[in-house]
């Protein structure tokens, strides 16, 4: 069950403070958009998340976005943030979050995977061997599988 265990939890990602990278020894982040940075197929970034990424940026931290979707779906979104980005991520295996940690250029215990989903992103970014960041999701999603993956993610608190 360990695997399915985040390390640290938020509800939201800009509740991550600067003080708080110092004490867990972060330098960089795997960052998941859909629920995480934007809501569920949105290109549009809230006002506190862009004000994070600026902290992020000058507090020296490294940012890359994984995730599962489409090139379509992400790389606008990247481009707009200014991030860096890998899609069809595969997570949970551990394919793209290698991939994301090589681009990071950092050594592995000081990357953190933040993501809202136990199955991908946590499971995917404890496969690797990064520290795990479970947020809440900004939304809730209408999808029947989702909505299944949910309940199942409740029994795992």
């Amino acid at each position: 069950m360990r695997l399915l265990k985040a390390d640290h939890r938020f509800k939201r990602i800009y509740e991550i403070s600067p003080e708080w990278i110092v004490e867990n020894n972060i330098e960089a982040f795997i960052l998941d958009v859909d629920n995480t940075l934007t809501e569920h197929g949105s290109q549009l970034l809230d006002d506190r998340v862009a004000a994070w990424l600026d902290t992020m940026r000058n507090c020296g931290v490294k940012l890359v976005i994984l995730s599962n979707n489409r090139d379509r779906r992400v790389k606008p979104f990247a481009e707009k943030i200014g991030l860096s980005y890998i899609a069809n991520g595969m997570k949970p295996f551990s394919y793209g979050v290698n991939k994301a940690v090589a681009l990071l250029d950092c050594k592995i215990e000081n990357i953190a995977m933040i993501g809202d989903q136990v199955f991908t992103d946590v499971l995917g970014g404890n496969i690797a061997g990064v520290k795990t960041v479970r947020l809440e999701p900004i939304s809730h999603e209408k999808g029947k599988f989702m909505r299944f993956k949910r309940k199942l993610e409740k029994h795992l608190d």
